[in-house]
């Protein structure tokens, strides 16, 4: 018998060391990503600039400025958010992931540029598509990153179970792609159309956490 229990305790541990070293993995990129996000938005704001003069014509003159960096603003805590609930589903980290998620970081890390170029020439036709590239290429990143911990985690995982049919994720990229060709013509409709997107993901999204509360009633039913 205690043969056995050795036996079993031997079988184990790896797969709990695994488990430690996966809990690991995923924290550290947490982390490091939570940071980079910090050093973005920090660099996004010291993009404002300090109005001339001290009344408010003084501040409305800087209007496009400060109303780009909310737009942006809106879109780094976007992705933080669903970032930070995604991981908190994830229970490995692969290579794969590790190199989707600097994907995703490098698009994220190019808002400041964009968000200044398009803020100081908000009726210029480049700088607003260009603002849009980047905010569809980093959808896209997004999109990768959430297709590789699925597919390393199986379809009967809670983060494939919460995706579902995901409209809100396949009509974002259609509007940015729209978007950006719009911005050649009218750069104002194009910045509206960038609002929309953002607005459709501000509303809190839930699905993780209703399919995790389900499945522990379940569980608790169960047992």
């Amino acid at each position: 018998m205690a043969c056995d229990r050795d036996l079993l305790v031997a079988a184990r541990a790896p797969s709990e060391a695994g488990r430690r070293t996966d809990a690991v993995g995923k924290n550290l990129l947490e982390a490091f990503s939570d940071g980079v996000l910090a050093i973005i938005i920090t660099i996004s704001v010291l993009e404002l600039r300090t109005p001339h003069g001290s009344g408010l014509s003084a501040l409305w003159s800087e209007k496009a400025i400060f109303l780009t960096y909310v737009l942006s603003f809106a879109n780094l805590g976007i992705y933080w958010n669903n970032h930070h609930h995604m991981l908190a589903v994830t229970e490995r980290v692969t290579g794969g992931i590790l190199w989707a998620n600097m994907y995703l970081l490098f698009w994220l890390s190019l808002f400041p540029f964009v968000t200044g170029w398009m803020g100081h020439n908000p009726r210029a036709a480049v700088p607003t598509a260009t603002y849009g590239v980047v905010l569809l290429m980093a959808g896209g990143a997004y999109y990768l990153l959430q297709w590789l911990i699925v597919r390393s985690q199986g379809p009967g995982s809670v983060l494939a179970a919460a995706i579902g049919r995901d409209l809100k994720g396949k009509a974002s990229p259609t509007i940015y792609a729209v978007a950006v060709v719009t911005a050649l013509f009218e750069p104002l409709i194009a910045i509206g159309l960038y609002a929309v997107v953002a607005f459709m993901w501000l509303v809190p999204d839930r699905r993780i956490e209703r399919v995790l509360a389900a499945r522990g009633q379940a569980g608790g039913r169960s047992g």
